[in-house]
């Protein structure tokens, strides 16, 4: 187990309170986000997986140096990351693109549960994840 530096541990939560902070605009407001028993899993099943990720024994060293000309792509996936977290709540609260069917809300839950489970687990040394490839 890794034990993560006070830099990483503030900027995990710096972008995972960003991140949630753009749902919570899209759905106007806390109380709103809050209100819907699946959106409030997933934003408690963000926070501890956030929690978990940093003593995971995961890499965020720079590696070998890339061009300087492979830059231009963070821009494009800033601009995704940053939809991709506003714009289904925006659209949520407004009734576009949904299906109003509770089942389906929990069933998204459960589905973000089961792949975070399974991308974080593997990464723990122990005799469960013995048989994971690293």
């Amino acid at each position: 187990m890794t034990t993560p530096t006070l830099r990483l541990m503030l900027g995990t939560v710096a972008a995972t309170i960003a991140y949630l902070g753009l749902a919570v605009l899209g759905w106007g407001g806390f109380a709103a986000l809050l209100s819907h028993p699946a959106l409030t899993g997933v934003a408690i099943v963000t926070f501890v997986q956030a929690g978990v990720a940093l003593f995971t024994s995961g890499n965020l060293s720079s590696g070998v140096r890339e061009d300087r000309g492979n830059r231009w792509i963070f821009v494009p996936l800033a601009v995704i990351g940053v939809l991709s977290a506003y714009l289904p709540a925006y659209t949520n609260r407004l009734d576009v693109w949904t299906m109003l069917i509770r089942l389906l809300d929990i069933l998204g839950l459960s589905c973000y549960i089961s792949k975070h489970g399974r991308t974080r687990i593997p990464h723990f040394p122990s005799r469960i994840s013995a048989g994971f490839p690293r």
